[in-house]
C-alpha cells in the first residue's frame, strides 16, 4: 500500500478546475447545453459501469453511441471494445468531443443527425448499440437501428422514463401495461416484433446536466433468434402501416381505426368485414380494440389480410 501524505495539501498540487471529464470539457471549450437538440450530458462517471456491465461489452464488439455529446461514455467504450462509432450532430462540441477521443484509434465520429445517417454504410458494422439518446429522438432512433443494423443484438440506452416504458409495455389485459394503458402502442409493438424489451433500472436525474424536468431509465434490448441463431422475419413496410393504422384512433376498435387509416396512410385497403373476420380468427373478438393484440398477432393479422 503506497504512503498517504500527512498534512495540508500545497495550492499548486490541486487539480485546477472540475475533475468530472465533462464538467471539466464544458468549462474548458465554453459548452452551453443546447435544450432545443436535449443535451442533458452525463456528469456523473459512476453510470458508466452500470451501462457497461448491462451491455456486457466484449473487447470484439462495435458499438455505436448516438449522441456522443462531451464524450464521456465515447472513451469508456472505446477503452473495452473493438471500436465504436460516435454519431453527433452538433458541431459545436468538436473540440470537447474531440478531447475525448481524439486519443482513440479505434473511434469514428460521425458529424450527422441520428435520423437521417446511412447506418448500413458505418464500417466495421456495430453489433451493439450503447447510448445516452437525446430526449426527442430517442424511440424513432432505437427503432430505426433495430430495421436498418441487423447485425445489431444488444441494445443499452438511457432514455426519458416515458419512452422506456412505452417500448418495454405489454398489451392491455397481459398484466403488463400497468395503469398506464395507453403505453401499449406503435412503438412497444414495433420493438417487440424484433426484441426482447425491459426496462432494466431508473437513472437518476442528477447524473445530467442539466438537471431534467424528466425522468429516465436505462432500457436494455436483445433482438430475438430462431433456434438457428437467425432473427425473426423483418418488419415490412405493409406491417409497420398495419401497426400504426390500428393505433391511429385508440378509442375505436380496431377494425374501425384501420378502416379510418387506410385512406390516408400506406396502408392497403380492407374492408372492416375482412379485418373481423381475421381478428376473430386470431380468436379476438370482432371488436377488439389493437391495445389487445400481441406483436406476433399484429404479424400474424398482415398475413391473414395478405399485406
Amino acid at each position: 500500500m503506497s504512503a498517504v501524505a500527512e498534512g495540508p495539501v500545497e495550492p499548486s498540487a490541486q487539480p485546477e478546475g472540475p475533475v468530472q471529464p465533462s464538467l471539466r470539457r464544458m468549462r474548458r471549450f465554453g459548452v452551453r447545453p443546447d435544450r432545443d437538440l436535449g443535451q442533458n450530458f452525463l456528469i456523473d462517471s459512476n453510470i458508466l459501469g452500470v451501462i457497461g456491465r448491462a451491455a456486457a461489452l466484449d473487447p470484439a464488439d462495435v458499438v455505436l453511441e448516438v449522441g456522443g455529446g462531451l464524450g464521456v461514455l465515447s472513451e469508456y467504450l472505446a477503452q473495452r471494445t473493438a471500436h465504436v462509432h460516435v454519431v453527433e450532430i452538433d458541431e459545436r462540441l468538436r473540440d470537447a468531443l474531440g478531447d475525448a477521443t481524439d486519443a482513440h484509434a479505434n473511434v469514428t465520429v460521425h458529424w450527422a443527425d441520428a435520423v437521417t445517417i446511412d447506418l448500413a454504410a458505418l464500417d466495421p458494422a456495430p453489433n451493439k448499440v450503447v447510448a445516452n439518446l437525446p430526449y426527442g429522438v430517442a424511440a424513432s432512433v432505437l427503432l430505426r437501428t433495430v430495421e436498418e443494423l441487423p447485425d445489431v443484438r444488444t441494445w443499452v440506452a438511457m432514455v426519458q422514463r416515458e419512452v422506456g416504458e412505452r417500448l418495454a409495455a405489454l398489451p392491455v389485459g397481459t398484466g403488463g401495461a400497468g395503469p398506464n394503458k395507453s403505453a401499449y402502442g406503435v412503438p412497444s409493438v414495433l420493438a417487440q416484433l424484433a426484441c426482447d424489451v425491459g426496462v432494466l433500472r431508473a437513472i437518476p436525474r442528477t447524473v445530467f446536466f442539466p438537471v431534467p424536468n424528466v425522468d429516465s431509465v436505462l432500457v436494455g434490448m436483445q433482438r430475438r433468434l430462431d433456434r438457428d441463431d437467425t432473427a425473426p422475419e423483418a418488419v415490412t413496410p405493409a406491417l409497420r402501416a398495419l401497426v400504426a393504422g390500428a393505433f391511429a384512433h385508440r378509442r375505436k376498435t380496431l377494425s374501425g381505426s384501420l378502416g379510418l387509416a387506410a385512406g390516408s396512410s400506406s396502408l392497403p385497403p380492407r374492408s372492416r368485414e375482412q379485418v373481423r373476420a381475421a381478428l376473430t380468427q386470431l380468436g379476438h373478438p370482432a371488436d377488439v380494440r389493437a391495445e389487445r393484440l400481441s406483436p406476433e398477432d399484429f404479424r400474424a393479422l398482415a398475413r391473414l389480410l395478405e399485406l
